[in-house]
């Protein structure tokens, strides 16, 4: 299940920079974006963040939602924003699910 959620995140950068090809700068770095974001969101699912950070965790999803379809309507900038408010908050649904288990495994 890892390996293929891995290698769907994979697949949505390889469709981004396949898309962007002709792009320009805009395109090379709202791809770098929204790969680094893509990656962070899996980390904290990994993390448990779906149940331990909801709020951040979805909150994250939907910005990298909104990045890829800026991005297919060709606004760049638009979509690496997005990307960059996902990645962001994949952060914080990363250090808060992190935080959550530590203090749950003090408890024990």
């Amino acid at each position: 299940m890892r390996a293929l959620r891995k290698f769907a995140a994979l697949s949505v950068f390889a469709a981004s920079l396949a898309g962007l090809a002709g792009a320009g700068c805009g395109g090379v770095h709202y791809a770098t974006t929204v790969n680094t974001a893509a990656s962070r969101l899996e980390e904290a699912r990994e993390n448990g963040a779906e149940q331990l950070a909801p709020y951040e965790y979805y909150y994250a999803k939907a910005h990298l939602e909104e990045a890829q379809v800026e991005a297919s309507e060709a606004n760049y900038s638009d979509g690496a924003a997005f990307a960059e408010t996902a990645e962001e908050y994949a952060q914080k649904a990363i250090e808060l699910s992190q935080a959550a288990r530590r203090a749950a495994a003090g408890h024990l």
